[in-house]
């Protein structure tokens, strides 16, 4: 595939310059950009960047290779499938510099996800992967740019990495997006996991290195995003697991509450898919970042296999495992960011997902739910000064709410 505007790594490039705008950080490299003919889902332009500054790390990845980039992405991380959290993609949508409204907007996805299939084409990773049996070929990339707005998205070097890292690179990308267009704000759109990041960006929740707020976002809008937590792992861990341990044929990037697991009569350990640091693996921190206790409001569900110590740690009849208050111990961000909150200078809107449907998965059925995420949480204000609305779209589950048409509808008008 070719590559266009391919950029040693120690150059530094404005991004800016042809438009005679201001600069992109000095700490910010281009290394390559892709055109016509090269990026696919309809996207404009994807570029990739790296940020120099000391701290970004290459994080864990499970050595059977589920949580390696994929497809294109591949080729936008320059062959590299394992990079450095210090690499980022910026997504330039059509009509990124000639759309009509003023302020434009940087997509950020979510967990296991790209920023192709969550925003500009939620059928490419084949059916069911939108949540629905039937998955369409556009979504609010394309909903967005057909009305004038100038869109952006972020691809995030680790499927599941670090919120606090990711929240830095999110800094960098509406740092760029600045540049590139002469313009003092963003709206920023995190949809589930990547609520974490721009949430972390704008209350300054950063690693001990990294750079705090710059006060360039106007609006914050969270699609599903667990703004109050959630323990689904470890409210329904078997069945969670199932998908996840390959002795019983999981295959799923996501973490596991156990250490321990029988599948088939073979009692196994998988340090790789621990939600808490184990064995001197850590492959998922960004998920563990999003956890907290809900067996306060909704319970645990008492059905499921080992619930008991699934929920709170101890050795079960199939599975072993710490239990969540030590994985919330080992590192939650939802304590902290609801301490740092937001500044009550970015306007933020909450959307939730009201429909506890996704084909293939055991659906959250403590309490009102979009299938992973409570509408409580995910409309939890604990934290936000300035809240512009709130809203639950009925007929959209937590993969939907991304390319469903009311939810697109209503993202569009907090927006405008």
């Amino acid at each position: 595939m070719a590559v266009v505007g391919v950029v040693a790594a120690a150059v530094v490039v404005s991004p800016a310059a042809a438009s005679g705008t201001a600069t992109a950080p000095s700490y910010l490299t281009l290394e390559a950009s892709y055109g016509a003919g090269t990026v696919t889902n309809g996207w404009e332009r994807v570029e990739r960047y790296l940020d120099t500054t000391t701290g970004f790390r290459t994080e864990g990845y499970p050595a059977d290779g589920r949580g390696d980039q994929d497809g294109k992405r591949v080729t936008y991380f320059g062959g590299v499938s394992r990079p450095s959290s210090g690499r980022f993609l910026l997504y330039s949508a059509p009509g990124w510099n000639t759309g009509s409204r003023t302020t434009p907007v940087l997509l950020v996805h979510g967990a296991n996800d790209t920023a192709d299939r969550a925003w500009a084409n939620p059928g490419e990773s084949g059916g069911y992967g939108c949540g629905a049996a039937s998955c369409p070929s556009t979504g609010l990339m394309q909903y967005l740019s057909g009305r004038g707005h100038r869109v952006f998205a972020v691809g995030f070097a680790h499927k599941q990495g670090d919120n606090l890292m990711q929240a830095q690179v999110v800094g960098d990308a509406i740092a760029l997006v600045k540049a590139k267009l002469g313009v003092d704000k963003v709206d920023l759109v995190g949809w589930s996991k990547g609520e974490m990041s721009t949430r972390a960006y704008v209350s300054s929740l950063k690693p001990s290195w990294g750079r705090a707020y710059a006060g360039d976002v106007r609006r914050l809008i969270t699609l599903g995003g667990p703004n109050g937590g959630y323990d689904y792992p470890y409210a329904h861990g078997w069945a969670h697991d199932f998908s996840i341990w390959p002795e019983c044929g999981g295959k799923i990037n996501a973490p596991s509450p156990h250490s321990h697991m029988t599948c088939y009569g073979l009692y196994t350990a998988h340090p790789e898919f621990s939600m808490t640091p184990s064995g001197g693996q850590d492959n998922y921190p960004g998920q563990r970042q999003m956890l907290a206790r809900w067996d306060g409001v909704y319970g645990v569900d008492g059905a499921a296999q080992d619930w008991y110590t699934t929920y709170y740690g101890g050795q079960g009849f199939y599975t072993a495992g710490s239990g969540i208050q030590a994985a919330i111990d080992a590192g939650s961000l939802i304590a902290p960011l609801h301490s740092a909150g937001v500044p009550a200078s970015v306007t933020t809107y909450l959307l939730a997902g009201g429909s506890a449907d996704i084909v293939g998965i055991f659906n959250e059925n403590r309490g009102p739910s979009d299938g992973v995420v409570f509408i409580s949480s995910a409309l939890d204000t604990t934290g936000i000064p300035t809240v512009g609305g709130k809203a639950t779209i009925a007929t959209a589950n937590h993969l939907e709410l991304g390319w469903n048409s009311a939810a697109a509808a209503q993202v569009a008008t907090w927006l405008s």
